[in-house]
């Protein structure tokens, strides 16, 4: 008897792992992302795999293959960017971070959400996103803003959205970016309490040759008094300020 309970539970975390992650539901019926959530990864050092160097940890990447299907004018642009990173980078200049870096810089951020809307407010720079659920774009070309237009609809426990209009941007601190005519699918899926799996498709045929995936995990904040702060962001370049920002 004995042995036949020990084979059972040695077979009980296969049988676990092999779930479909249930999550608890808002008053309509729809999976609640509601919370504070935060990457703890270094994608926004380098969101491929990096070696450790000054003011930058080792990290493992978060592209899907690592590899970035640059064209050669475009990777001729990421290597200047690198260069100038000090100067250029959106982060460094207390930009925006655009979609979907606002979503792995070092801060945290909190989900709410409607049947109709879900709101995502970023600790910084004081950043806010709202998705349409169920709606089009408005289809106006030329209209760019920094966390583009953002619509979005549920397939199963997965919130898909679809975001267009976004400003050129980067996507992290080494130099990798996108232009005005990227085309991001992001998608939130649950797969725990706690955690959440977070899935990106950049198309962006100005700058790369095919759409290309990155993937992480966030976690949500336990803290009994968690909260989104207030960071203020300031730039003091002097007498030294780049000509792209004049």
């Amino acid at each position: 008897m004995i042995k036949k309970i020990l084979f059972f539970a040695s077979l009980l975390p296969v049988y676990l792992a092999g779930q479909v992650y249930e999550p608890s539901s808002t008053l309509w019926g729809a999976p609640d992302l509601q919370g504070v959530w935060q990457a703890v990864n270094t994608a926004n050092y380098d969101i491929q795999d990096h070696e450790a160097r000054l003011n930058v940890p080792a990290g493992y990447g978060v592209v899907v293959g690592n590899e970035l299907p640059y064209r050669a004018t475009a990777f001729n642009q990421r290597v200047e960017n690198y260069r100038q990173r000090d100067l250029l980078d959106p982060e460094a200049n207390c930009f925006m971070a655009g979609v979907p870096r606002s979503n792995y810089l070092p801060y945290p951020f909190q989900i709410f959400q409607t049947e109709d809307q879900i709101v995502l407010t970023y600790e910084y720079v004081h950043s806010i996103r709202n998705i349409h659920m169920n709606s089009e774009h408005p289809g106006i070309p030329g209209i760019q803003w920094y966390m583009g237009d953002s619509r979005g609809h549920w397939e199963g426990n997965t919130l898909v959205v679809d975001v267009t209009n976004l400003a050129p941007n980067w996507l992290d601190r080494s130099g990798n970016f996108y232009s005005e005519d990227a085309h991001i699918v992001e998608r939130y899926t649950l797969i725990g309490p706690d955690h959440m799996n977070y899935h990106v498709t950049i198309n962006d045929p100005q700058t790369y040759i095919e759409p290309w995936e990155m993937e992480m995990t966030l976690y949500k904040r336990q803290e009994d008094n968690i909260r989104i702060l207030e960071y203020e962001c300031y730039t003091f370049f002097g007498d030294e300020v780049p000509d792209a920002m004049r």
